[in-house]
C-alpha cells in the first residue's frame, strides 16, 4: 500500500467515507490496509471519530443506520475543521477534498510530526462531558485526589492533550481529562455569557490569568522559521535588523507557554525581557543539563 495512509487526516477521511456508504470495518483489516497498527485504528475509531454515532457488533465498527449516506463534503470539512487539521492545507474547498480522497492524488501528501495523548479508555467519559456541556449539567468529580464542583464550557485539545474548561467558584479553570475521577451529572446551570466569551477568545489553557509581554531575539539561522509560521503565542515580529535576525514580540498567561519554545531552539532564541522569563528560562536550562 502506497503513503498516501499514512497520513492521518487522509485516513480519516477515508475511514469517514466508508463508514457513510454503509461498511462494517473490521480493525486488522484496516491496520493491514493503512499500514499501521490495530491500536492506532482504534484511536481513530473510538478518540478520533468518537464523535460519530459508531457502533460495533462482533468485532466490526459501522455507522448507525439512520446516519447511512447523510454525511456530504461540508461534513468533512467541519470535521477537518473541529480537528484542527484544516490550516494544514491551502484550500479546504470541495474540490479540493474530493481530489484529496482520490488515490492517485493522496499519494503526494503526508502529515508528520503530529503527537497526540492516547485517550481511547476516555470514551465515556468523552461523552459525559459532552452532554453535560451541551445540556448545562453541572458536575462533581476528583481531580488529583480534591473533591471539584464545576460547569462545564468546552473541551479543549491544546498540545496534543484534552481538557476540560469548567467555572470553578465562578472562575474559569481547564482541567486535564486524564486526571479526572468519579465524574457525576448535578443539577442544570444558565451558562456566564463572560465566561462563555472568555474560553473563546483565550488561546491557551490558562485562563484568568493576565498576559504579560514577552521579547524574543532570534538569530538569522532560526528567523525564516519565525517569518513562515508563529511559533511563540501571539507572535508578531517587531524588527527585521539589517543582521537577518528578528525581534519578536508575544504576549503568554504562563511561562509554560514559552519556555519550551525557547529551549527548543537555544542557541538561536534568546528572551530579553521581562526579567522574570529570562530567569525561569536560565533555571529551566539549568534543570535540565543537572548544572
Amino acid at each position: 500500500m502506497s503513503k498516501e495512509h499514512d497520513t492521518l487526516s487522509i485516513r480519516l477521511a477515508d475511514i469517514l467515507l466508508k463508514l457513510n456508504n454503509g461498511q462494517k470495518l473490521s480493525l486488522s483489516q484496516l491496520a493491514q490496509e493503512y499500514k499501521v497498527s490495530i491500536r492506532t485504528i482504534q484511536r481513530d475509531l473510538s478518540e478520533r471519530l468518537g464523535v460519530l454515532p459508531i457502533q460495533q457488533n462482533n468485532g466490526l465498527y459501522f455507522l448507525e443506520p439512520f446516519y447511512l449516506g447523510k454525511l456530504s463534503l461540508k461534513d468533512i470539512k467541519n470535521f477537518a475543521i473541529l480537528a484542527g487539521v484544516a490550516g494544514l492545507f491551502p484550500k479546504l474547498d470541495n474540490d479540493f477534498i474530493r481530489s484529496i480522497l482520490d488515490n492517485t492524488i493522496s499519494q503526494a501528501y503526508e502529515v508528520k510530526g503530529q503527537t497526540y495523548e492516547d485517550v481511547s479508555h476516555l470514551q465515556g467519559l468523552f461523552e459525559k462531558l459532552q452532554n453535560a456541556i451541551v445540556q448545562h449539567y453541572q458536575l462533581t468529580f476528583i481531580y488529583k485526589d480534591s473533591k471539584h464542583e464545576v460547569q462545564p464550557y468546552k473541551l479543549i485539545h491544546h498540545h496534543g492533550s484534552w481538557y476540560l474548561a469548567a467555572a470553578h467558584q465562578d472562575k474559569l479553570k481547564a482541567y486535564k481529562l486524564a486526571h479526572i475521577e468519579q465524574l457525576m451529572l448535578g443539577h442544570d446551570f444558565n451558562p456566564d455569557p463572560k465566561l462563555v466569551e472568555q474560553v473563546a477568545k483565550e488561546d491557551s489553557i490558562w485562563f484568568g490569568t493576565q498576559k504579560r509581554e514577552v521579547i524574543l531575539t532570534v538569530d538569522k539561522k532560526a528567523a525564516s522559521h519565525f517569518k513562515r509560521r508563529s511559533l511563540v503565542p501571539t507572535q508578531h515580529i517587531i524588527k527585521e535588523l539589517e543582521d537577518g535576525s528578528l525581534i519578536i514580540s508575544s504576549h503568554i498567561s504562563h511561562d509554560l507557554q514559552i519556555l519550551p519554545i525557547v529551549r527548543y531552539w537555544i542557541p538561536h532564541v534568546r528572551v530579553v525581557s521581562p526579567e522574570s522569563v529570562r530567569e525561569a528560562c536560565m533555571t529551566s536550562v539549568r534543570q535540565y543539563l543537572g548544572v
